[in-house]
């Protein structure tokens, strides 16, 4: 079984937000197609870093407690990204693999950011495998700060 290292991290600066973006919340008409981006977007990681299952959504009752938290960036209809703001925490951020490269994982993730600090939160935190470094990078250059390295498994 493999290891796994992953990061907490925290930001605790100000931004300025532009609407780069517009994310609507998650409605269970786009279940399907949901499934299927996150699965293949996490797909990978889960598959080199061992984690069962490797395709983690194949159920809509796993989506149930998560739904009212996860917002979907649709360009012509369909879902180019996704991200999930439980509270403080940022999660499940995704790029469907036809939009990546063109600055969308970092336009989801300050609008994730500005979304959690509309709630009233100072301090936005988040979890990242070591495995997944172009997510570290990019989180890193946005302005979070690692505040642990644990060992998962």
């Amino acid at each position: 079984m493999k290891e796994i290292i992953a990061y907490e991290m925290s930001f605790k600066k100000e931004i300025e937000y532009s609407d780069e973006v517009f994310c609507i919340p998650f409605k269970k008409i786009y279940w399907n197609e949901y499934l299927q981006k996150y699965n293949e977007c996490f797909y990978e990681m889960r598959k080199d870093l061992e984690i069962e299952p490797i395709n983690f959504y194949s159920d809509y009752s796993q989506m149930i407690d998560k739904a009212g938290n996860t917002y979907l960036c649709l360009k012509n209809g369909v879902i180019a990204g996704a991200v999930s703001c439980y509270g403080n925490e940022i999660d499940d951020l995704f790029v469907d693999k036809s939009f990546q490269r063109q600055g969308l994982g970092r336009k989801l993730l300050l609008w994730g950011i500005n979304h959690i600090k509309e709630q009233g939160y100072d301090e936005i935190i988040l979890h990242v495998a070591e495995w997944n470094q172009n997510a570290v990078k990019l989180y890193l250059q946005t302005g979070f700060t690692i505040q642990k390295k644990e060992r998962v498994r």
